[in-house]
């Protein structure tokens, strides 16, 4: 139960004559990680409960531009992805809530490539940081590494969890050169992933790690699995450790199933990452265009932020963009917040 759902029914208790006085009762766990194992109470909110003031910084979308000379290494030509994506097509998109500014993960291998969205960066103040691609198993990793991190806009790089399994086996210097240039690390694979990222976080205290997808589960109408839980949980333990909430159509959508667009059929899953995380530690992200194959837009944005508006005061504007400020030390930029119409109308 949430503080201010437990204020409320003493408060209404107390109206009813049932109990003499709040007295010096207080809510004991003032924090979502020592309520980790407490349902989180089921309220039904509307469009109506979200906020319209707020600072959305999306912190998961691919762009890319098949036109190129030399195209694309991803998504292959002939699937409905391979088309140009561009942050302006992004703000074009009917929103649920206007989104003001993005972190862009970099989807292509080729080292160039990060050349290529830092330069459209430049450009485009609605880009606030840049997650880059690049293998800290090759040899070229620390030049290549320092060489980037001199634009403040590169943020840190994503890998797969196999490879942070191999690192964890082997050699975790290129990690500790990314701790030592203060950027973060996405981490992105299955339902095992969780459980690696906690055991990275144990011996790179100083890394900042983001759990991307929430661990890309299968989500579907029975409980969470155990497996996947259990990971989360142990993932959420290390105060370094960040997690997207993120993918979740995509996670409904296996097995050609018709994704729900009720927040109810995600609300188990999303209960465990953020009885795991706190309000601190949960941040929002599309996967925009990969989204497009199980939602649109208005829809994954809506579930999510109806969720976060059900939570305590502020959660929403924290899991919104000043959680991500925290993960990634996105780069404020002047001229990035567009008005939305609606701001415009009142």
């Amino acid at each position: 139960m949430r503080r201010r759902q437990f204020l409320a029914n003493q408060g209404a208790a107390l109206v009813a004559g049932m109990i003499p006085s709040l007295g010096n009762n207080s809510f004991a766990a003032e924090t979502l990680e020592e309520t980790a194992d407490i349902p989180v109470e089921k309220v039904t909110p509307d469009a109506a409960t979200v906020p319209h003031d707020l600072d959305i910084i999306d912190c998961h979308t691919h762009f890319y531009d098949p036109s190129r000379p030399e195209g694309v290494p991803w998504p292959e030509k002939g699937t409905p992805l391979y088309r140009t994506v561009l942050p302006q097509h992004l703000r074009e998109l009917p929103q649920f809530r206007p989104v003001t500014g993005t972190v862009v993960v970099e989807a292509s291998p080729w080292v160039e490539d990060n050349s290529w969205l830092l330069d459209l960066a430049k450009e485009d103040p609605f880009i606030v940081g840049i997650v880059g691609n690049l293998s800290p198993e090759s040899p070229e990793f620390p030049d290549l590494l320092r060489r980037f991190a001199k634009n403040r806009l590169f943020r840190g790089i994503r890998i797969s969890s196999k490879i942070l399994t191999r690192l964890l086996e082997g050699d975790l210097a290129p990690l500790k050169l990314m701790a030592d240039l203060d950027l973060s690390l996405d981490v992105n694979g299955g339902p095992e992933t969780p459980g690696i990222v906690a055991q990275a976080a144990k011996r790179l205290t100083s890394l900042r790690f983001i759990l991307n997808h929430i661990g890309n589960v299968e989500i579907t109408s029975a409980a969470p699995p155990e497996a996947w839980t259990t990971g989360i949980r142990a993932a959420g333990t290390e105060k370094q450790v960040y997690c997207k909430v993120s993918a979740l159509v995509e996670g409904a959508a296996r097995k050609g199933n018709q994704p729900p667009t009720d927040l109810d059929f995600y609300r188990p899953y999303i209960d465990v990452v953020w009885n795991a995380f706190g309000d601190n530690r949960v941040i929002y992200g599309s996967n925009w265009p990969v989204s497009e194959k199980a939602a649109d837009y208005v829809t994954l944005q809506r579930i999510v932020l109806e969720y976060a508006a059900s939570r305590e005061a502020n959660a929403i504007k924290k899991f919104c963009s000043l959680n991500a400020q925290q993960a990634y030390k996105w780069i404020e930029r002047k001229g990035r917040v567009v008005t939305s119409p609606r701001e415009k109308s009142e």
